[in-house]
């Protein structure tokens, strides 16, 4: 089997971010989403509230006492799902084994993607780029070789950070990884362990298996697991596939209608690779067609057509023409796709603090 590649990518300060990018003069204040009144909780903070001690979860009393300046909004949760059917839709868009932990989170299995040369590395930087530039806000991404340490790598160079851990890096970096960064492991347990005079992974690998179970149960196995960098959990899909699509950035904008047509039929054969690749089970309901211009504008179009098992050039073409009213206007960005009728779509319960 190919060696894993996982992607996690997590919304800096989400509900934080979404707030700051609508209203700009909210990114030179420490700020609070949630946590007005007397009552209230903070869901979330800006990373200048957080410098005061202001976390999730805290009452808004005490936050406001940590942080006099405290700048509070109610929270928007339409805004901030907008937001994040955005983000996710970039996701998908590279690869559909995207497994959403929340509004803000996702494990992505990149292991048999070929674009960005098969580089997980490149992707995650291609990921957090488009995401800033079309959704307003950044996310920071962990790439390793299994769910475990690339949510740990996530959060390292946070905010705004992407890091990686290589196969071959992983036995030196969890062994001196401390045992409060591990899943399951808070205040109590940490406390119990250093009580054994274990405060790194690489104390919980001399102190071995068995004493591990001996003390902790089953618990005390997965800390082993943990403790060496093994996670075998796979990436799972809590959402069904609606839409299949390729696209491409050009290095250099193409220069009319005309060159678009050229690139067309190759899109048309991309797309046709990825379906058979997903797998060609599910009838296609609708084509669409998606192009971004070089001033960053974004228009698509999307028709029924529900004969059709595989797209090429001819079906596409017509979508382009009706989309394109400026025929001389220059292309940045050009991609195709297929919807499926999916009504049975699994619903995912999402976090209210991050």
């Amino acid at each position: 089997m190919p060696q894993r590649k996982i992607i996690h990518v997590d919304c800096d300060c989400f509900y934080a971010a979404v707030e700051m990018r609508d209203d700009p003069t909210l990114r030179e204040v420490p700020l609070a989403v949630g946590g007005e009144g007397g009552r209230g909780v903070v869901t979330t903070c800006n990373y200048k509230a957080r410098a005061f001690g202001v976390r999730s979860a805290m009452p808004g009393g005490e936050a406001r006492w940590l942080c006099p300046g405290l700048v509070t909004v109610p929270p928007d949760m339409a805004r901030y799902r907008v937001a994040s059917q955005k983000v996710m839709g970039i996701l998908r868009e590279l690869t559909d084994l995207v497994e959403p932990l929340s509004l803000d989170e996702a494990f992505l299995d990149v292991t048999d993607v070929t674009e960005h040369k098969g580089s997980a590395t490149l992707m995650a930087r291609y990921l957090r780029e488009r995401v800033e530039k079309e959704v307003g806000i950044t996310i920071s991404a962990g790439v390793a070789p299994n769910k475990f340490l690339a949510k740990i790598a996530s959060d390292w160079r946070k905010p705004d950070g992407l890091f990686v851990v290589k196969p071959d890096e992983v036995d030196g970096f969890v062994r001196e990884l401390k045992v409060e960064k591990l899943f399951g492991v808070g205040q109590v347990t940490a406390a119990k362990l250093h009580a054994f005079g274990v405060k790194t992974c690489g104390d919980l690998q001399a102190l071995g298996v068995d004493v591990l179970i001996e003390r902790f149960g089953k618990q005390g196995y997965r800390l082993h697991e943990m403790a060496h960098g093994r996670d075998e959990r796979p990436v799972v899909v809590s959402r069904i596939a609606k839409s299949v699509s390729v696209e491409r950035t050009f290095s250099q904008d193409l220069p009319d209608i005309a060159a678009c047509e050229t690139v067309l039929a190759s899109l048309a054969t991309d797309l046709n690779l990825r379906l058979t690749r997903k797998g060609r089970d599910k009838p296609i309901h609708k084509l669409f067609i998606k192009i971004r211009y070089s001033d960053f504008s974004t228009h698509t179009l999307e028709r029924v057509r529900e004969n059709i098992k595989e797209p090429g050039y001819e079906d596409y073409l017509p979508l382009l023409t009706e989309l394109v009213s400026n025929r001389e206007r220059p292309v940045r960005l050009l991609g195709l796709g297929v919807r499926f009728r999916n009504d049975d779509a699994p619903v995912t319960q999402l976090r209210l603090f991050d």
